[in-house]
């Protein structure tokens, strides 16, 4: 990879191999006033805004295995560097998995978590920040701290995990994960429909989730901006006799349209966009799901924009994309638009990855509730701005 993190580039690359080494890297920059990012598989470099000033890149592909995997207590204890892939086939034998999806092959564990990143079964298993345990994190000054499961010693006052998934490495470096754990699903079956609109995808995204059938994930994929057709798809896993009856009652329920397979839909767990697209992430109430993607829809003629939109009906977290080369202003209309509309929702809009003409016109964070307590937090967590300054909202 290149020594350079979203268009800025570092005067060197550090290849730490474990907790100790990084703890050691970390205390020289900040002694020598270094600004320092860490980089896994790189596939979310792009992602947030690209540093104002950068040193150092801390790359932790050294960071890579399994510490421990307590299969009779359904946990495992992973390195940051580690690929989620990787910790996938490491688990399999036992029968066990991560539930966590990957929509960018490639992805390591912290990488992961740094961005809070989940797919379509977070409908059921949860996000990352519900299946992480424990954490080992270094801190700005270089001192390793603990919290969480397999805890020695915590830090009083904060949920250190829960602080630093999503924080994209603004408070620390995290070295180690410990996560809970699930069984691998003998049997899983996937039921789709096309409907004609966004009320239509309401009523059948209804109709799953008032049934007895618990779907793992509940999706939903705009095909052409925002217009017909849209497509449905619920995922039922368990033991197969139990999927089978669950699939079958699903294609009653959604109607004689309904299709089930053993695969997965075309483009299931993936962002709607390409390498140097816009993409943006929206969230909404459940309720509001369908007016969402009227709204989309509107947005996407408005502005006449082939906008692109797919992700978890069953928890109102939804993904659009843009042409890199749209207009930047009209980018910036869209924005307005969709944030308008998911504020409309109880959500937000955030843009995740933007060319830099884009990200020089458009505001890709927007408005965030707690904004001065996120400051205060930083403040405590690396007052002197070493970790990855200017790249979280705020410029944090």
């Amino acid at each position: 990879m290149s020594a350079e993190i979203a268009g800025v580039s570092a005067a060197a690359v550090a290849t730490p191999s474990s907790t100790a080494e990084v703890a050691d890297v970390v205390k020289g920059a900040a002694e020598d006033g270094l600004a320092l990012v860490v980089r896994g598989g790189g596939t979310r470099q792009d992602w947030a805004l690209p540093p104002q000033r950068l040193d150092l890149i801390l790359e932790t592909a050294g960071l890579c295995g399994l510490v421990e995997h307590a299969a009779g207590d359904l946990v495992a204890v992973v390195r940051a560097g580690t690929p989620l892939r990787q910790v996938q086939d490491a688990l399999r034998p036992a029968g066990q998995q991560l539930a966590l999806d990957e929509p960018l092959p490639g992805s390591t564990i912290g990488g992961t978590v740094a961005v809070n990143a989940s797919g379509p079964r977070r409908m059921l298993y949860g996000t990352v920040r519900d299946l992480l345990i424990g954490v080992t994190v270094v801190r700005a000054d270089g001192v390793v701290a603990r919290a969480g499961g397999k805890v020695v010693k915590n830090v009083a006052g904060y949920d250190l995990g829960k602080l630093v998934a999503g924080s994209y490495g603004t408070l620390g470096v995290i070295t180690e994960c410990a996560f809970r754990l699930h069984p691998l699903p003998a049997a899983s079956r996937f039921v789709s429909v096309c409907v004609e609109g966004p009320d239509e995808a309401g009523r059948a995204v209804s109709a799953v989730l008032g049934a007895q059938v618990v779907p793992s994930a509940l999706e939903i994929d705009s095909v052409r901006s925002g217009a017909a057709p849209l497509t449905v798809t619920a995922l039922v896993e368990g033991v197969p006799a139990g999927v089978a009856q669950r699939a079958a009652d699903l294609q009653k329920l959604l109607g004689d349209g309904a299709t089930a397979s053993d695969d997965p839909p075309p483009g299931w767990g993936e962002h709607p966009w390409e390498p140097g697209d816009v993409g943006m992430k929206l969230t909404s109430a459940l309720s509001r799901v369908p007016y969402l993607l009227t709204a989309a829809g509107v947005t996407a003629r408005l502005h006449d924009v082939p906008l692109r939109m797919r992700g978890s009906a069953g928890t109102g977290v939804l993904y659009a994309g843009l042409p890199g080369d749209t207009d930047p202003g009209v980018v910036a209309g869209v924005v307005s638009d969709l944030r308008a509309a998911t504020r409309a929702g109880a959500g937000h809009c955030v843009v995740l990855t933007a060319p830099p003409a884009i990200r020089a016109r458009v505001d890709i964070w927007g408005h965030v509730d707690g904004l001065d307590l996120m400051r205060r937090v930083k403040e405590q967590f690396d007052p002197a701005g070493t970790l990855a300054p200017g790249r979280f909202v705020g410029g944090i």
